[in-house]
């Protein structure tokens, strides 16, 4: 039981026992009533002043409901189709409520979660666009939305923060790569790796833009990337998107000792060889994904319509130099892929190709199917550039009045290597080649361009253009 003793302030104080305290001589003691001492043994107590502020005569403290449930299994609840959001910020009054998050007022928002988490949010004037791993939804902000008896809506100022939630027509969504994610102007680009597809988002609604040419592609690609990044390219107008399937991926830097006593110096990053990725750029203006890239950002942007991207811990600028091709220090060639499908149940045989461009386009594949496991390949078609050595010119193109042609001869003696001939007699006389034609139903061919001066040497500032490619064929008779 609770001890009161009062003394000369007339102050009250409850002495209590703690039971939880191991037994002893606590050598407490107080003035009794009586004058003389009182020292508390074998138990530990502690004093408890009951009256507010220790004052005379003051309001004196009951013990009042105490709550002696305890949660053992108390955690934190992870809401991951919830938003929440703070107080305001005022700039002009120095109200910073941002980290005010007030229990008493509904401050959160809840979407669907059959859609899986939220992945990421993206506000635009009053508009907020939630993004969910499977589905794309939208949101008013400051604003809140009515409907008239037609099925309308309109919007009216309220207190709400975040309004009514509309989804987008479609069930698609960002799953969980919202770093594919890249906007400019009204219009939001994102992947969709569950599904597999290219989505962008505009005034019309959602659209799959990976259907463009490019669906068994991105079908077949995504579903094993392992990370994808989308960003924009202001200068080029163009949506970058880059993804790889290396889950062992480090940035690595290759350094050497200074030995001024200064540190490391960075030299040249090297990327691991291992490294499987594509990069490739999609353009709203041909409403079609326009090219394939040599490089592989780890991150990008546009600022001031300059467009720059990273790599092993290094910015690096975009269009800022007269080098083509050229990436993170890197040429490589320009190439093109193509099909040939004319008359596809007439068996052909293939005599010529031109193209109309720039010179020094090479034919480094010509193949065309025999049968299901063998293809009749022609030799490579070197440019029309003189070479290095002096010694003659290359068995290549012709040039006439601005266009380039080619006979197309067959190969029985190249060694091909993933598509491509790594030894073959390339260079002029007749005497070392096969006069027949390829035959075949259709014809895969490659071209690629080098750009060179006339000695032979390496002109990385000559650009690269190809308008047309054309080939001459007449139906084989057997």
């Amino acid at each position: 039981m609770p001890a009161t003793l009062k003394i000369k302030y007339f102050n009250t104080f409850i002495i209590r026992e703690d039971l939880n305290a191991p037994s002893g001589n606590t050598g407490l003691s107080f003035p009794g009533d009586t004058g003389s001492d009182v020292t508390m043994t074998d138990k530990t107590f502690h004093i408890e002043e009951s009256r507010i502020k220790g004052g005379f005569n003051e309001p004196i403290v009951g013990l009042g409901a105490r709550a002696y449930a305890v949660d053992k299994n108390y955690k934190p609840n992870r809401r991951e189709n919830t938003m929440i959001y703070s107080g305001i910020f005022n700039s002009r009054t120095g109200v910073n409520d941002t980290n005010v998050f007030s229990i008493g007022e509904s401050i959160t928002k809840s979407v669907d979660s059959a859609y899986g988490s939220i992945q990421k949010l993206f506000a635009e004037e009053t508009n907020l666009t939630i993004f969910q791993e499977n589905k794309v939804s939208r949101a008013l902000i400051d604003k809140d939305a009515i409907f008239t008896a037609e099925g309308g809506s309109l919007s009216t100022a309220a207190k709400v923060v975040i309004g009514q939630i509309a989804p987008y027509t479609g069930e698609y969504g960002i799953s969980k790569n919202p770093e594919s994610f890249a906007y400019y102007g009204s219009r939001k680009y994102f992947t969709d790796k569950n599904k597999g597809v290219v989505l962008r988002l505009s005034t019309d609604g959602l659209t799959e833009i990976s259907s463009y040419g490019m669906r068994s592609f991105f079908r077949d690609n995504l579903k094993t990337a392992t990370r994808i990044y989308g960003m924009f390219d202001i200068h080029a107008k163009s949506y970058i998107l880059s993804f790889s399937r290396n889950k062992n991926y480090k940035d690595t830097i290759e350094t050497t000792y200074s030995t001024s006593g200064e540190g490391f110096d960075f030299e040249t990053p090297v990327a691991p060889e291992d490294i499987n990725y594509k990069t490739l750029s999609f353009d709203d203006r041909v409403n079609g994904w326009t090219s394939f890239f040599t490089y592989e950002p780890q991150f990008g942007g546009s600022v001031r319509n300059n467009f720059f991207t990273t790599n092993l811990g290094r910015v690096w600028q975009h269009h800022s130099s007269d080098n083509k091709n050229t990436f993170y220090g890197v040429f490589n060639p320009s190439i093109l892929q193509a099909v040939s499908n004319q008359n596809p149940s007439m068996v052909k045989r293939y005599q010529n190709i031109n193209y109309e461009g720039t010179s020094n386009w090479r034919l480094i594949k010509f193949e065309s199917p025999i049968d299901d496991t063998n293809n009749a390949k022609a030799h490579i078609i070197l440019g029309n550039l003189e070479s290095k050595t002096g010694s003659g010119t290359y068995n290549g193109f012709t040039p006439i009045e601005k266009k380039y042609y080619a006979h197309i001869r067959q190969d029985n003696s190249a060694v091909y290597s993933s598509g491509k001939i790594i030894s073959t007699s390339n260079k002029a006389g007749l005497g070392l080649l096969d006069i027949s034609d390829v035959k075949g139903f259709f014809a895969d061919f490659t071209l690629e361009h080098r750009p060179m001066q006339n000695n032979g040497d390496d002109d990385t500032t000559k650009h690269a253009e190809l308008f047309s490619v054309g080939l001459n064929y007449e139906q084989s008779l057997y």
